[in-house]
């Protein structure tokens, strides 16, 4: 492993307890809009896709004739109506975490949700200082699990993929890192890995604060 100058993070699953959240909207615009019950293999598919690849998991789901503007306009509608009425938690750990690493490595964030969104919730959340650069789903063709958003990333701090580590929470992040080169830790959140994830990964570690562990044995000390 080359020496680490980077650490890139995920937004949701990873930074803000947000999935647990999308969950919620997806079950009630799938019943609002009276739809088959919206199963978790299909919320699970879309977990770190854009807008654009979201439309067509959902069209390969419910058909070719499925109004996905209006299921996602509906969610979305949702989902704000939570966050600005209860906010969006902190994950465990989170700024005593960047807070450490940002003594040892430049952060950057690669999230698949739109920019205005991300900002708006880094900044709700007191956390968007932490990051040098951000680079979000609307400022790529094919987001997660295409491996385009990280090598922006890499780009845009500066370094190599192989002297970053990202750290993901689902199966799309970790392949989308994976295959643009770089190093990968994966902290689950609503999905657990599986033989073929863990080949992946450099580490799975139940929480920020055992990523942070596993990094001062394992990275700056090594």
């Amino acid at each position: 492993m080359c020496k680490i100058k980077a650490l890139i993070f995920d937004m949701d699953g990873v930074i803000l307890d947000s999935e647990r959240i999308s969950d919620i909207t997806w079950q009630k615009a799938a019943e609002t809009l009276k739809l088959k019950k919206t199963s978790d293999q299909i919320i699970n598919k879309c977990r770190g896709t854009n807008y654009d690849d979201t439309v067509i998991l959902l069209k390969d789901y419910y058909g070719d004739d499925f109004d996905v503007d209006e299921f996602l306009s509906l969610t979305g509608e949702y989902f704000r109506e939570i966050e600005f009425s209860s906010g969006i938690p902190l994950l465990p750990y989170v700024t005593e975490s960047l807070d450490f690493l940002k003594g040892h490595f430049k952060l950057a964030l690669a999230s698949s949700t739109a920019k205005k969104t991300v900002e708006r919730q880094l900044t709700s959340a007191g956390v968007i200082g932490f990051f040098e650069k951000i680079v979000t789903g609307d400022m790529v063709v094919h987001s997660k699990p295409d491996p385009e958003i990280y090598r922006i990333a890499c780009e845009k701090i500066g370094f190599k993929p192989e002297e970053c580590i990202a750290v993901e929470d689902s199966p799309n992040g970790i392949k989308s890192a994976f295959n643009a080169g770089l190093n990968v830790i994966m902290v689950p959140d609503m999905i657990q890995p599986d033989s073929e994830l863990e080949k992946m990964c450099l580490a799975v570690c139940s929480s920020l604060k055992d990523m942070c562990d596993y990094i001062k044995l394992n990275v700056i000390s090594a």
